[in-house]
């Protein structure tokens, strides 16, 4: 029988990517999207897309229970996927703006999967794969907000992964460092709505730093992977008999995991805060 796969966040980027790759893969990929004319796209494209928007618990249950009919019930892997930034100084991050990216980088993810999981006991079997980030064990500055979500993930599902080692059902992560992505240029409208930079004490940093790297296209990063880097190891995540419970993906993000394990919290600060 074909396997089957949700993954959200399919718009662009590292979900577009993986729904395309699984795809040829033979797998039935049923691409999610927040937006309906995102999910339309797809559909024009042969996908299955169910509208999902994380910040809308309606949508997760329904999009969700499109997916179940056309399957029959059961569902083979789940790739956490759709997430945003909101970059600037955590002094500078209101609680709104706080709450407001937890909403959809964790909460709407733990929503999903708590959705998820019954169907996966029911039937004996499961992968659910959660895109982390090098930030997700390794602090930046200004990406405050962003690596509170990350860290937030890999407690959940490192303890998710302890609660179902009995089960049929493996609990992943990807942690990739950069990866080709729209991820900057959908975190202006977002910093625009609740940063108020020219405000801060740290303004003159904003203007020689953090707006330059917002606003300006400098092209790939040195290091940057484009998105099949990380179909790849989703692919091993959900196909491989022994899964591992992290991937890493890129030079960055094997180098911070190494230089974490070895060296001083004192030390990593000093190298980090010159990022």
């Amino acid at each position: 029988m074909q396997k089957s796969i949700l993954i959200t966040g399919c718009s662009s980027g590292i979900g577009l990517d993986a729904a395309h790759g699984m795809r040829a893969r033979g797998w039935r990929v049923f691409a999610s999207c927040r937006q309906q004319r995102d999910c339309d796209r797809l559909r024009a494209q042969g996908f299955e897309s169910p509208r999902i928007d994380y910040t809308d618990a309606e949508s997760i249950r329904t999009g969700l229970a499109e997916v179940l009919e056309a399957t029959g019930g059961t569902l083979d892997a789940l790739f956490n996927n759709g997430a945003h930034g909101l970059p600037g100084a955590v002094e500078d991050v209101p609680t709104e703006g706080l709450r407001h990216i937890f909403e959809t980088n964790v909460f709407g993810w733990h929503e999903l999967t708590r959705q998820v999981i019954p169907v996966m006991r029911a039937q004996g079997h499961g992968r659910i794969v959660q895109n982390s980030s090098i930030l997700g064990f390794i602090a930046f500055p200004w990406r405050g907000a962003y690596v509170a979500t990350k860290y937030a993930i890999e407690g959940l599902t490192d303890t998710l992964r302890l609660e179902l080692r009995d089960t049929g059902i493996k609990v992943i992560l990807i942690e990739p460092g950069p990866v080709t992505s729209k991820l900057r240029e959908k975190a202006i409208p977002i910093f625009e709505r609740f940063i108020d930079w020219e405000n801060s004490a740290l303004r003159e940093k904003y203007e020689n730093s953090l707006l330059k790297r917002l606003y300006e296209d400098s092209g790939p990063d040195r290091f940057e992977l484009p998105p099949s880097a990380v179909t790849d190891k989703l692919a091993h995540a959900v196909e491989a008999r022994r899964p591992r419970s992290r991937y890493y993906i890129t030079t960055p993000t094997y180098i911070a995991g190494y230089l974490r394990r070895i060296l001083p919290t004192g030390v990593i600060d000093s190298i980090l805060s010159r990022v």
